[in-house]
């Protein structure tokens, strides 16, 4: 169980998550250390698998800053269904940039 303190702001107001800065300080550092961690495997070749390994990575980090800095981890249900949602517009995003990258382009001459 974790040292955090609630804050009551009166009735009608709910409780207000209060995350202690040692949370904060061993995420910073976590991140720095997948930064340096992205920063070596760029530098591995793994063939095919560079790709996955660096997405891996980033997926863990972006889940850290969302969590914590943004403060979805304690926020309500509501939260974490729109932030759920940019995820999916997000992959969404992706899908139809994998069909503009494998399209079939037709050079025309200039001056048509």
């Amino acid at each position: 169980m974790d040292n955090s303190e609630h804050i009551n702001h009166g009735p009608g107001v709910g409780h207000h998550h209060v995350t202690p800065v040692g949370t904060y300080v061993a995420t910073y550092l976590a991140l720095l250390v997948l930064l340096v961690l992205t920063f070596a495997v760029s530098r591995i070749d793994l063939g095919a698998f560079n790709i996955v390994v660096a997405l891996g990575i980033s997926v863990v980090k972006t889940a850290l800053v969302v969590l914590i800095f943004m403060g979805v981890r304690h926020n309500s249900k509501l939260t974490w269904f729109w932030a759920s949602i940019g995820f999916v517009w997000l992959i969404l995003l992706f899908l139809t940039l994998g069909d503009y990258v494998t399209r079939q382009w037709v050079h025309l001459p200039l001056g048509w």
